[in-house]
């Protein structure tokens, strides 16, 4: 059966590159938006998967890690007295204008956390340290962002909001969704920012060893008004569930997969259907000698699943190549192995369903017209 369907694959060069053709745009679109969509939902909830807490402490209304209300500094006592809770960090995030040397001005999130331990970030440091946050005017910078960022490197001084600052630590990939971050302490953040000193955006917690998380969220959410305690899972889904909700985001990205799927099968379906009307006569004589309906329908999807499993093989590596590719300018992303078992699941689906249209066409040819002129 294999020999056969690779003879038949071989005879018809064209036809059998066309339709490998359609699997590889088909894998490659459906990849590139899959990882587009899975860097932007990264973004999105940068700030709740990247911190090192157990627990969330928001404004009641909150649902949007992005879009965080202040809260007033003496929660803090309040959520300390809680059982469970080992230690309270207060975080804020502020907004500022950045001036640089070369005169541009960007707009930037400051992200504060409590010296020395820094629990809200940053992350993915690549120079520096948090000690050097310490530092009076200490900021971390992304290296992606340095474009932004009046191409300011290492070290350099610049202002914000007119007091001068100088990057002390260097991230790679500490990203928000459509904002740069430039972390650190609470004090600068509430300084730099012109925050209230008696206003936080967020407490972050840390609980006891043995304590259990849901537990003392409840507790909290139960007792506390003003406030919701949220899991850093449960925050960072409800924020990117809070962001699809009121943007175009999903449906853009969902219906560019749809059309790659739909494509793909088509230029399967219609390849096959023209290689099997070419070669008609090849299938009745096959059906004259004794082959059944069902042997034709096996032949026709082993040569549809070889061509998906080529297709799937060389998409994949340039899946791969567009990852690496975008990755350099700071849309990293990564293809875990369950995305790929999926991904090969739908190429055999649109192969398979391909090939149904071909496999109709020839099992309606009656054996007797091979030998018609």
């Amino acid at each position: 059966m294999f020999k056969t369907a690779i003879r038949f694959m071989l005879y018809d060069k064209p036809k059998t590159i066309g339709a490998l053709f359609g699997v590889v745009i088909a894998i490659f679109l459906i990849g590139q938006q899959t990882g587009i969509f899975l860097f932007l939902t990264g973004a999105m909830s940068a700030l709740a998967d990247n911190t090192r807490t157990d627990l969330w402490i928001v404004d009641e209304r909150t649902t949007n890690v992005n879009a965080l209300g202040l809260l007033d500094t003496r929660f803090g006592n309040e959520l300390a007295s809680f059982a469970g809770v080992k230690k309270v960090y207060p975080f804020l995030v502020a907004g500022g204008s950045a001036k640089f040397a070369n005169g541009k001005t960007y707009g930037v999130q400051l992200v504060g956390s409590q010296a020395p331990y820094f629990v809200g970030g940053p992350w993915n440091m690549i120079q520096g340290s948090y000690e050097n946050l310490l530092n009076e005017g200490a900021v971390s910078a992304d290296y992606f962002d340095r474009k932004n960022l009046g191409d300011a490197q290492y070290g350099e001084y610049f202002e914000i909001n007119g007091k001068k600052v100088f990057i002390a630590a260097q991230t790679r990939g500490a990203r928000g969704f459509g904002a740069v971050y430039l972390f650190t302490t609470i004090e600068r953040a509430r300084a730099l920012g012109r925050v209230n000193p008696n206003k936080v955006s967020a407490f972050l917690i840390e609980l006891e060893p043995n304590a259990n998380p849901e537990a003392v969220r409840d507790a909290i959410n139960q007792h506390l008004v003003g406030v919701k305690a949220w899991l850093p899972k449960d925050f960072a889904r409800a924020t990117v569930i809070n962001i699809l909700t009121s943007s175009g985001i999903a449906i853009s990205t969902g219906t560019l997969i749809v059309f790659a799927v739909i494509s793909g099968t088509v230029i399967i379906g219609l390849t096959l259907y023209s290689a099997a009307v070419d070669r008609l006569k090849d299938y009745a004589t096959l059906k004259a000698i004794g082959a059944t309906n069902g042997y034709i329908s096996r032949l026709i999807y082993t040569q549809a699943i070889i061509i998906a499993l080529i297709g799937y093989i060389v998409g994949s590596f340039l899946v791969e190549g567009f990852r690496n590719g975008v990755a350099q300018g700071g849309a990293i992303f990564f293809i875990t192995p369950t995305l790929r078992v999926v991904f090969l699941v739908l190429t055999l689906s649109i192969a398979t369903f391909g090939a149904y249209f071909a496999i109709r066409r020839i099992t309606q040819t009656e054996p007797a017209s091979v030998f018609r002129a």
